[in-house]
């Protein structure tokens, strides 16, 4: 074999293998940038969570005679705090936002509850955090969008593929939870 073929070889492979490893650090640069952004997301779903109890105590003073609106808070908070996965977090997360709203339409019938002062630091510390949870699903769908985008591309996908790779899910809200909530008072 001529040593010019050898030499040509031997760039070829480097050429690949350099190919390879470039389609491969972008992948772990983008799946950790994901992780990063899904990692705010709960950080602040974390600080709500953590509101919840103290929300539910103040309002129950109040409302006594509102303790199905009071056991949904609580429990859409507990199947928050078990949640394994980011999918059954972001679905935990959305039973938590319809919970809430619930709650805090049914403040609308106390005056006295909506003019606390802890009722009132609660409800404003959970807006502002629902609005940074807004904003971080933002990025968090930014970066999966991106990440998948890698995954599924050609020729990226080849490498994916061989490294195991895998399309990430965006955080979705669930059709229930484009619902406005209905609250009675009879």
């Amino acid at each position: 074999m001529p040593i010019w073929l050898i030499v040509v070889l031997v760039v070829i492979v480097l050429a690949l293998f350099a190919w390879v490893a470039v389609m491969y650090n972008r992948l772990v640069v983008l799946r950790n940038k994901k992780n990063d952004q899904w990692s705010q997301i709960d950080v602040q779903l974390k600080r709500r969570a953590d509101l919840i109890p103290n929300l539910v105590e103040t309002v129950k003073g109040y409302a006594k005679h509102e303790t199905a609106t009071l056991e949904d808070v609580i429990k859409a908070r507990n199947n928050y705090v078990v949640a394994q996965t980011p999918e059954a977090t972001m679905k935990a997360s959305g039973v938590v936002s319809n919970a809430l709203s619930k709650l805090f339409a049914l403040a609308e019938s106390y005056p006295d509850l909506k003019a606390n002062q802890s009722f009132l630091s609660l409800q404003s510390n959970i807006n502002e955090i629902e609005e940074k949870i807004s904003y971080a699903r933002q990025f968090y769908n930014d970066g999966v969008l991106s990440y998948n985008n890698k995954v599924e591309t050609f020729p990226s996908n080849i490498v994916a593929k061989i490294f195991g790779f895998k399309k990430a899910a965006f955080f979705e809200i669930e059709e229930t939870d484009k619902e406005v909530p209905k609250v009675s008072f009879e």
